[in-house]
């Protein structure tokens, strides 16, 4: 079933209306996540006695131990900080990709769904990345306790990721359905299926030009494993 939705789900990113979302989720997904760059790299330079910039060769890396812990503590903050971005992002158009994918696939679902408002959209976005961060943040420690072993790090990401994007996307797409307490069971009694799928966008992930397309791809994976077995 989750070869089949991945199938279903890349065939339809030609669809004009998912192509439409694809443009506006990269576009903003690139101009948050370069604006949290600069930020994050703002921040460490801040205890970094040789500054900050690509052009300050005065510094090397012999003598400026804080130069390079800040660039290691950079470029972990932005393998931490992209899917969350992402799939906050994602949370606010979601909505216009599981309409796309049930009008194509599920017309009669379509016609029934309660579509969200803007606020609900963002809400559920900033929930999502919010989450996100909060899991990877946590699991530090685990990352870096692991980095003895060399790829532990990558399995940890794995697993955090997986739980953590499955409960998001799988609520993108029941949330037009459910509610309250009625949303938290439906939650509950799809954990596994969930967590299946975000291990396969948590993949996307970490392949370059793909990640870009993660997001969305997830959404319609979700509304297919929603329709066909997890309402």
């Amino acid at each position: 079933m989750m070869l089949r939705a991945f199938s279903l789900s890349l065939a339809q990113l030609g669809d004009r209306r998912v192509r439409r979302v694809i443009v506006k989720a990269v576009l903003m997904t690139l101009l948050v996540f370069t604006a949290a760059a600069g930020i994050l790299a703002w921040l460490l330079a801040g205890s970094n006695p040789c500054g900050w910039g690509p052009l300050d060769w005065e510094c090397s890396f012999g003598t400026g131990s804080g130069l390079l812990a800040a660039l290691l503590l950079w470029i972990a903050g932005l393998w931490l900080l992209f899917p969350a971005v992402a799939i906050g992002v994602m949370g606010f158009f979601a909505d216009e990709v599981v309409d796309a994918v049930e009008s194509r696939h599920y017309p009669g679902a379509a016609a029934r769904a309660r579509r969200q408002t803007r606020a609900e959209s963002l809400a559920m976005g900033l929930q999502s990345a919010g989450r996100l961060l909060f899991w990877n943040v946590l699991a530090i420690p685990g990352y870096i306790l692991l980095l003895v072993t060399g790829i532990g790090p990558f399995f940890l990401f794995f697993a955090v990721n997986a739980l953590a994007l499955g409960r998001d996307l799988g609520e993108m797409v029941a949330v037009r359905r459910h509610r309250g307490e009625d949303l938290k069971r439906w939650l509950a009694a799809n954990r596994g299926r969930r967590a299946l799928l975000g291990l396969v966008v948590t993949w996307l992930f970490l392949i370059p030009f793909a990640n870009l397309l993660a997001p969305v791809i997830g959404a319609a994976m979700a509304t297919h494993l929603f329709q066909r077995e997890g309402r």
